[in-house]
């Protein structure tokens, strides 16, 4: 496979499968100096990881975080990164791979069971493998020390949508993110969730979802124009993930039904002698470069494609079949898919903040 790392100057990879014996990330160009321990990753694993409710997969793993190099005591210490490369180790220890034998004969449609027997003659069929969303551990890992870059942006996802049923944003709380299995803003929509995405895994079936995020504190000027844009950067980071069908920056497609006197973003002077915007239209990024206000984002998820609903298919020699997938799967994948978009927005932050300082210097 070609293409396992993202990233310019702080890059990640990612590697492992499924129903191998671990998968990881490999973390390098972070800076020296920064505090770093297991401990300042795992509240994001734990966020991710499954089996934390009837609405999410059933498998169990405790995705229990290693560090294996890039850190050392420091005079104070306190363990700090050395600048050199950060290994991440996360063991795979609740596989049930007997579960896959009918996937090994027939393609899985909409997943990419076809696609990769195509481009690479063979595949692991063992939970898809490098297709899984298992290896979304090792961003949501990599993401935790992208964070430490970035200590005065603040970042949060949560599911605005599940099945078609959106939230009320006169309903909004941030409070209440944590405090329901959906990571859901408007507690009535989280109630209404709970029998919408119950129905579909008693069904056999699953749910589509979109899950929005911000990102305050980014100050003006990170990003670059044409080819190096901050919303492209992202765009691309968020369709890199699993089961992600499409990306809205600001207002997205809805730009595209509004007058060009309502989709502008009307400036006054500040008190602090920065322009004071009255709308944020543009998801706080114009030209490609942060204006300074809040970075918004919204990331469509596909329904999981791992179902028990027989649906028709070929097998590898191309005869007609059915196949239905079992095993354990998420009902509806944009849910845990929420700290994995929080991981990947500030690995890409993390990133323009080092490209910024390299070209104009600064902290940036």
């Amino acid at each position: 496979m070609s293409f396992n790392t993202f990233g310019r100057v702080l890059r990640f990879s990612t590697w492992g499968e499924s129903h191998g014996p671990a998968i990881g990330a490999m973390v390098d160009g972070c800076p020296p100096g920064l505090p770093l321990s297991e401990a300042d990753i795992q509240p994001f694993l734990d966020k991710r990881k499954p089996g934390t409710s009837k609405f999410t997969t059933q498998r169990r793993e405790a995705d229990a975080v290693r560090i294996l190099s890039g850190v050392f005591e420091a005079p104070d210490g306190i363990r700090r990164t050395t600048g050199t490369p950060i290994s991440l180790l996360i063991e795979n220890t609740d596989q049930r791979s007997k579960d896959y034998g009918d996937v090994a004969k027939a393609y899985r449609p909409g997943h990419a069971d076809y696609s990769y027997d195509a481009k690479y003659g063979f595949r692991d069929y063992r939970g898809g493998g490098r297709s899984s969303a298992r290896e979304t551990a090792s961003r949501v890992a990599a993401g935790a020390v992208a964070r430490l870059v970035i200590p005065d942006v603040d970042i949060f996802a949560y599911v605005s949508e599940i099945g078609g049923d959106a939230i009320d944003y006169a309903r909004f709380d941030a409070g209440e993110i944590d405090n329901n299995p959906f990571f859901c803003p408007d507690p009535e929509a989280a109630k209404r969730w709970e029998k919408l995405v119950d129905d579909a895994r008693l069904d056999g079936s699953s749910l589509g979802a979109v899950v929005e995020c911000v990102a305050s504190g980014v100050p003006a000027g990170w990003g670059a124009p044409l080819y190096a844009k901050l919303d492209g950067e992202l765009a691309a980071a968020m369709m890199s993930i699993n089961a992600v069908k499409g990306v809205e920056i600001g207002d997205g497609f809805a730009a595209a039904r509004l007058r060009g006197e309502q989709n502008a973003d009307p400036m006054r002077p500040g008190e602090d002698g920065n322009p004071l915007f009255l709308a944020n239209h543009a998801g706080g990024i114009a030209g490609g470069i942060s204006t300074g206000q809040p970075i918004k984002i919204r990331i469509a998820f596909k329904p999981t494609s791992s179902i028990l609903i027989p649906v028709e298919t070929v097998t590898r020699q191309g005869e007609a079949s059915e196949i239905v997938t079992k095993g354990r799967h998420d009902p509806c994948v944009g849910i845990r898919g929420v700290p994995v978009v929080e991981a990947m927005m500030a690995l890409v932050l993390a990133d323009q903040k080092l490209l910024h300082r390299a070209q104009c210097g600064g902290e940036g």
